[in-house]
Parts: C-alpha cells; sequence; structure tokens
C-alpha cells in the first residue's frame, strides 16, 4: 500500500491541498513575501498541481480526488481576472471605499484633528486624566471619520503622545490610552472593513454601519470609565499639570469651534443613511465633500495639500483593492478544492450548540488576526463562515425590518473580535503603529503592559454585544421602520 492509500484512510486529498494552501501562505509572510503576490503565487502553484499531480491518481482515488480540473482550464482562467475584477469596478457599494479614505486624510492632512485637540487638550488638560480622557473623545471622533487604524493610532500618537509625557503620565497607560483609542476605527461607522464585510457577506451596508454604532459606543464608554476610575485609585500615573489656565467662556467658544463642524459632518453622514436620503455610497461623497469645505474654512487647503491627500487615498485604495484582487483568486482555487465544504463540515462537527460554533469561529478569527491584516481575513474567512452562520439556528431578534440578522450580529461580533486582535500582544498590528511614532525612552513593553487592561475591556464588550445580539439589530430595524 502506497503513501496516497495510507493518507487517503484518514483524510481526503481536499483537505491535505486545503491545509497545504493556507501553511504555504503562512511560510510566505513570514518570508517577508508581500501580502497580495503570496496569495496569488499560491494560488497558481495549486492551480499547477491540479493539472499536473491530480489527474494520473484520480483512477485511483475517484472517491478522495474532488478537485474538478474542467473549473480551471486555460479558458476558464484567463476569464477569471477580468470577472474578479469587474465584479469590484461596477460594485456600487465598494465605491464608498476611496471616498471614505479621502474624508479621513482630508481632516487629517487639512489641521482639524490637530484643532480638536488642542482645544479639547485646554478644556480636560487641568483634570486627572484629563489628556487621556481627550485622547479618548478625539479617538472616537477620529473613528468616525477616518475609519482606518493606522491613520487614527499614528495621528493620536503624534499628537498626543509628546505631551503626555510632558506632563509625567504613566507610560504604559499613555500609550494603551492611544493605542486603545486608535483602534476604534475598524468598528466605528464609516469604518472601510464594515464597506469590504458587506460586500463579502452580501448585507446591506446601512444595516453594519447602524448596528456598529452602539457596539462602538459601548466601547469608547468602557474605556472613559476606566480613564476615570483609574485616574481616582492611582492619581500619579495621571497627574494634573502643575500650571492651568482658567476654563472660560473662551476656551468652551474654542472647543466648540473646533468640534462642532466634524461631528456636524460625522452626523450628516451617517444622519443621511439613517433617515434613509442616501445611501452609504452617496453619503461617502457627500462626506468627502464636506471635508474638503472643512479644509477650506480651517484656511489649511492648498494644491499642496490636495495632492497629498489625492496620493494618499489613491495609494490606500489600491494596496486594497490588490488585496481584495488577490485574496478573491485565492478564496475561487481554495473553493474548487472544496475549502468551503471541508471548513463547513469540521466546525460543524465540533460543537452541537450553535453558539459555541460561532464562539470557536471567533476565537479562529481572533488567532488569525494575529498574522493576517484585517483585509484577507475579511475577503477569505468571512465568506467561508457566511454558510454556517446562515445554516445556523440562531435566535438573533431582526424586530421583523431586519433582513439577516444573524449575518449582522456575526458580523459586528467579528469586527469586534479584531480590534481586540490588533490590540493584544505580542504582535498586535496598532502596537506596531504606534511604535513608529513613539518617542525615545518609550519601549514597546510599556506598550504591551498599557494595552492589557483595554484588551480586557474588549473581551468584556465582545461578550456584552455576544449575550444581547439587539444590540446590533435593533437600531438597522428602527431605521427601516421609519
Amino acid at each position: 500500500m502506497g503513501i496516497l492509500e495510507v493518507l487517503g484512510a484518514f483524510v481526503t486529498l481536499n483537505e491535505i491541498a486545503v491545509l497545504a494552501m493556507f501553511l504555504t501562505f503562512i511560510f510566505l509572510l513570514f518570508r517577508g513575501v508581500p501580502v497580495a503576490f503570496a496569495l496569488v503565487g499560491v494560488s497558481l502553484i495549486f492551480v499547477l498541481i491540479a493539472e499536473i499531480f491530480l489527474d494520473p491518481f484520480r483512477s485511483n482515488f475517484r472517491d478522495v480526488i474532488e478537485f474538478d480540473r474542467t473549473g480551471i482550464d486555460y479558458q476558464r482562467l484567463g476569464a477569471l481576472g477580468s470577472r474578479l475584477f469587474g465584479n469590484i469596478v461596477q460594485n456600487p457599494v465598494l465605491v464608498a471605499l476611496p471616498m471614505f479614505i479621502y474624508m479621513g486624510l482630508m481632516l487629517d492632512q487639512s489641521g482639524v484633528a490637530q484643532r480638536m485637540m488642542h482645544a479639547m487638550q485646554k478644556l480636560f488638560g487641568g483634570l486627572k486624566g484629563g489628556l487621556s480622557l481627550t485622547v479618548l473623545l478625539i479617538g472616537i471622533i477620529l473613528a468616525a471619520s477616518t475609519g482606518v487604524i493606522g491613520a487614527s493610532v499614528t495621528l493620536l500618537g503624534v499628537m498626543a503622545l509628546p505631551a503626555m509625557m510632558k506632563q509625567n503620565y504613566s507610560k504604559p497607560i499613555a500609550t494603551g490610552t492611544i493605542a486603545s483609542a486608535g483602534t476604534l476605527g475598524i468598528l466605528i461607522p464609516p469604518s472601510i472593513m464594515l464597506v469590504i464585510m458587506s460586500d463579502q457577506l452580501a448585507i446591506s451596508l446601512g444595516d453594519l454601519f447602524m448596528g456598529a454604532l452602539f457596539p462602538g459606543l459601548l466601547l469608547g464608554a468602557l474605556y472613559i470609565t476606566f480613564i476615570v476610575v483609574f485616574g481616582l485609585i492611582s492619581p500619579s500615573s495621571m497627574p494634573a499639570p502643575e500650571k492651568t489656565d482658567e476654563v472660560g467662556w473662551p476656551v468652551v467658544k474654542e472647543v466648540l469651534l473646533a468640534v462642532v463642524p466634524p461631528m456636524f459632518l460625522i452626523l450628516l453622514v451617517l444622519g443621511s443613511i439613517f433617515a434613509g436620503i442616501a445611501t452609504p455610497t452617496e453619503a461617502s461623497g457627500l462626506g468627502a465633500f464636506g471635508a474638503t469645505m472643512l479644509a477650506v474654512l480651517n484656511r489649511k487647503l492648498n494644491f499642496k495639500v490636495f495632492v497629498e491627500v489625492a496620493r494618499s487615498t489613491l495609494n490606500t485604495a489600491g494596496y486594497i483593492v490588490g488585496i481584495f484582487l488577490a485574496a478573491n483568486f485565492f478564496a475561487f482555487v481554495l473553493r474548487r478544492y472544496g475549502g468551503d465544504e471541508i471548513i463547513e463540515n469540521h466546525i460543524l462537527g465540533i460543537f452541537d450548540n450553535p453558539y459555541m460554533i460561532v464562539a470557536f469561529i471567533l476565537f479562529l478569527v481572533f488567532l488569525l488576526g494575529f498574522l493576517l491584516d484585517w483585509i484577507e481575513i475579511t475577503i477569505i474567512i468571512m465568506p467561508l463562515m457566511l454558510p454556517i452562520i446562515q445554516g445556523l439556528e440562531l435566535a438573533v431578534p431582526g424586530f421583523g425590518q431586519v433582513q439577516d440578522p444573524a449575518v449582522v450580529w456575526f458580523a459586528i461580533l467579528v469586527a469586534v473580535t479584531l480590534q481586540t486582535s490588533f490590540l493584544t500582544p505580542p504582535v498586535g498590528f496598532a502596537l506596531f503603529y504606534l511604535k513608529g511614532v513613539c518617542p525615545p525612552g518609550v519601549s514597546l513593553s510599556h506598550i504591551y503592559k498599557g494595552v492589557i487592561p483595554f484588551v480586557l475591556l474588549q473581551l468584556l464588550g465582545l461578550g456584552i454585544v455576544f449575550a444581547f445580539p439587539a444590540l446590533t439589530t435593533w437600531l438597522p430595524s428602527v431605521a427601516y421602520g421609519n
């Protein structure tokens, strides 16, 4: 009996191929190969394996080799690129992607965010923990305007960390606050991750935006509560400045002038979606135009700023679309090996309780968050999990208005889980974004210590959303009901 016969008695060649695809991809990532190249390279390698090696064994392994060679012939393979690319450029939902990126970058480059930080520092800076509260509040506002973790964490680190160090803040609490506040951008709408989730799960982007609002605000409230309580318990970690200016009407006026315009823009964008006046795609154009007008009013818009924002938007959107294409190709080949059925059968065979299955999937997403960026997880993993979630009998209330409430709830749970994994040592992405802009004397160990309480708060928030699915479906139902 040959090696293939022995293996065939325990696992199918399809299962071996699916596992080998993931392991080869991870190996290439650790070797420093760019993500898009690794995805396409692995896909082509396993197409060739199917073409060259599997067919000669087909007569001996009809029961274990399920790869449909006719599905990857050269004619179909040649049409694959145009099919995948055509689906992207013709998808109206994905048009919102560069618009929201542009909106966040324009608010960053035009000095609107810096103006908010400076004004709120005057308002809260005299309090114990005042700078931390300022960072959290700015983080919530930036999350609702940028939707990009790297941009939010980097911007907060550059603006706030030097001031916190000058005021003798504890390094762990300062770095932990900044990293956690920056990661809210992945959850609070208009998050670009939710835009891609909407496309991959074939559900309403408006549902996801409204469904993510309460969980995002819940996490922000947990962070603020922790800072207030911790400031009372350990005032030396977040000391008030020795000299403070009196907070009067001029300071309040400056705060209002700095905060109200971007908040009005955010409410305009989300409110137009909530009220049904505009689609998310139309609202993204409104947000991009509004951010440009704010830059004009702030007297910071010139040709150089506009070109820089346009170039950064093109680079970021191009990076995402490149991975989008590569990940779609990878997922396509994976499905030809029967990867979706294999994964579904294995996961459903672990637990009988549907909620335990959801928890197990979230655990897998959490682990994958250490290795992969959210783009690959969203494009490759989410469509594979969709049939599993739809097949489970989950008692998620849709209030008679929300289609696929279980999928909306699951998508928000995945978003919160990814946000947690981005904060978790040792390889959370947000930690390295922050380390890149830290001043001398702030080490990675300070960041690791600082994020631990916020990771626990994230897990608490995840548990609350898991236990109360209505947090993600009530708001969309109200919008549809009205």
